[in-house]
């Protein structure tokens, strides 16, 4: 994959979407076409990712409505268009923040491992057998692509004071 990927958050390609834009909650559609287009967004996104810095990137945190996201937990960039995850097994918890959220984590429960099956930028179909970090990277950005947060994990007293916080730091006091 080529790509520049020495950008600094101050011109990062593209502003991260935060908490209260709509976009973040809205159900990503497929994508139709992998092209020079779409490599060039890709290539954008992981500038974005780099510059915040994060491990992960979906396409809706920049604004895309569209099922694709960019990672790298430190083996090198990858891109997975139309990703689905076919199998999930075992349980994790592990603290976990989010671009579109900055500044805040928190406990976070989901399978330790997942079957993910995409396609690659050549349009390859691809199928990926992830544990720990790697499944966390990839469950937490189909949820961008599902139109859900971290929060919406969240449960009971914890999920109203992360609201709470969310909604202050993000949409003013009430």
């Amino acid at each position: 994959m080529r790509g520049r990927f020495t950008t600094t958050e101050d011109d990062a390609p593209f502003d991260i979407r935060k908490f209260g834009d709509p976009v973040l909650r809205t159900k990503a559609a497929e994508v139709d076409n992998i092209d020079g287009t779409l490599i060039s967004v890709v290539e954008d996104m992981l500038d974005t990712m780099y510059a915040e810095p994060g491990i992960g990137l979906a396409a809706p945190q920049v604004g895309i409505s569209k099922r694709l996201f960019v990672y790298d937990i430190g083996d090198g960039p990858h891109a997975i268009v139309n990703p689905v995850v076919e199998e999930s097994d075992g349980e994790w918890v592990f603290e976990e923040g989010c671009l579109s959220v900055p500044g805040l984590s928190w406990d976070i429960v989901r399978p330790k491992e997942i079957h993910l099956t995409g396609y690659d930028l050549d349009g390859n179909e691809i199928s990926i057998e992830a544990d720990e970090l790697l499944s966390r990277c990839f469950q937490h950005e189909m949820d961008h692509l599902e139109g859900r947060l971290l929060i919406d994990h969240l449960e009971g007293d914890t999920r109203k004071a992360a609201m709470r916080t969310v909604r202050e730091m993000f949409l003013g006091p009430q």
